[in-house]
């Protein structure tokens, strides 16, 4: 039997936020989802989560899940005190208890599996991640003899002598659970901090042990911002060179960023300052960027996007968007099309070989395949109060400075006049013009300010 236990009630002050710590995200993930993401792979049989400050909008967090429960710290006087909260809401202390922090979100399934089985093989009463580091402050030092730990001391507890030891406590534990439960509750905050201290039960218990990692950026805890953004650079640094090496070029990796879940074909070529995020798919031979923004969206092959952003919609192959386009969500942009500068589009389906060249807003609308909208063209689809349809058929050419009132029906072959206004429906093959006559007054005579 295997019960996790993920730390996450404190406040975070060195954050400056009103967000609680565990609550900030690395690549579109929380913190805290990020652990537990990696303790769902354990398949344990329960997973407590500890919260504390602000615990309603924690609880609110995660995903939902039978497995996962929460216990409330209050107040919150440490780590052991954490545990010994835990240990008196939970019945059966049977199996393994394994115990985390939830502001150490890079923590590998792996290397936790890892844990499990050196603390199987040794019958240990707890055995802990460790590691040395370069620059260990801020983190406990263990004092070992034959990977049996003889004690841990707190940074802020360690003399001189004691802090130059580099290797360092990770926070997180695999303990029995039958062992820990005849002592937890003696723990006392004898110490500076007066906080019950969890790393107290490694004196208490006889079979203590090392479990030693290499420092690999994954063990990184984080309590400012500096560290966010510290783990954020390591993430990005693996999912690019994951990308790279399977065939994308990007040119300029440090400007980039793309989320874990991005999925990007062959000889893709991603440009400066470009940023790819949420569930996105981009096929082969499309060159993305430089400087765009694409969202939850799926690019078909040898698309190309320039300085452009895009949000929750598809895009066929050979399409070709930007520069300064808006793509807005529910959109479908069909093969061999052409959206570019300084066009938004949104919630609307293109057919085959659209354009849509320059300086046009197309909302809520329908076009046919190879129709051109010219410059300047708007489809009014908001009277106030609700949102219309516009309908556009194929083969049909849009006037510059169009203005398509909807709800509003044109047939294929539809021709508009430069600068109309359309209020009603135009069948197949007809000319629809909508602007007064033009006159010309001669010798007018400016009124002189």
């Amino acid at each position: 039997m295997l019960t996790v236990a993920i730390l996450a009630a404190g406040k975070g002050t060195r954050m400056a936020s009103t967000l609680p710590k565990v609550l900030h995200k690395l690549s579109g993930k929380t913190l805290l989802q990020r652990v537990i993401n990696s303790c769902n792979e354990l398949k344990p049989d329960k997973i407590f989560i500890i919260v504390g400050h602000k615990s309603k909008e924690v609880e609110d967090s995660v995903l939902k899940n039978k497995n996962i429960h929460f216990i409330v710290q209050n107040p919150q006087k440490g780590t052991g005190h954490a545990i010994q909260v835990l240990s008196q809401q939970v019945k059966k202390h049977e199996g393994k208890l394994m115990v985390l922090n939830g502001d150490v979100p890079l923590i590998k399934a792996e290397t936790l599996k890892g844990l499990i089985k050196y603390h199987e093989s040794k019958t240990a009463d707890v055995s802990l991640i460790t590691s040395r580091k370069k620059n260990p402050h801020g983190y406990g030092r263990v004092f070992t003899e034959n990977n049996l730990i003889e004690r841990i001391v707190e940074e802020k507890d360690c003399n001189k002598h004691e802090r130059s030891n580099l290797l360092t406590n990770a926070g997180i534990y695999c303990f029995s659970w039958k062992s820990l439960s005849k002592i937890i509750n003696t723990l006392k905050s004898n110490n500076k901090q007066k906080e019950i201290y969890l790393t107290d039960t490694i004196t208490l218990l006889k079979n203590s042990y090392s479990f030693e990692v290499e420092d690999n950026g994954e063990l990184q805890g984080i309590n400012n911002r500096v560290q966010l953004s510290e783990c954020e650079e390591t993430i990005q640094t693996l999912i690019k060179k994951k990308h790279m090496l399977g065939g994308v070029t990007i040119i300029n990796p440090a400007s980039c960023t793309i989320s874990e879940e991005s999925i990007i074909g062959l000889d893709v070529i991603i440009e400066a300052n470009t940023h790819i995020r949420g569930n996105s798919k981009i096929s082969n031979n499309c060159k993305i960027g430089p400087n765009s923004f694409i969202k939850d969206t799926i690019i078909h092959d040898n698309c190309e996007i320039i300085n452009s952003t895009i949000f929750n919609s598809k895009i066929i192959d050979h399409v070709k968007i930007g520069p300064y386009s808006h793509i807005r969500p529910n959109c479908k942009i069909s093969s061999h099309s052409k959206i570019g500068n300084f066009v938004e589009i949104k919630n609307s389906k293109l057919d085959e070989e659209v354009k849509v060249n320059h300086l046009s807003y197309i909302g809520d609308s329908k076009v046919g395949k190879y129709t051109n909208i010219g410059a300047g063209t708007i489809t009014a689809n908001f009277d106030g109060t609700k949102k219309y349809q516009t309908n556009i058929g194929k083969n049909s050419s849009i006037g510059a400075n169009t203005v398509l009132i909807a709800p509003i029906n044109l047939g294929d072959s539809v021709t508009t006049g430069a600068g109309s206004v359309i209020t009603k429906d135009s069948q197949n093959n007809s000319l629809a013009i909508a602007r007064s006559k033009q006159v010309n007054i001669e010798n007018w005579k400016k009124n002189k300010s």
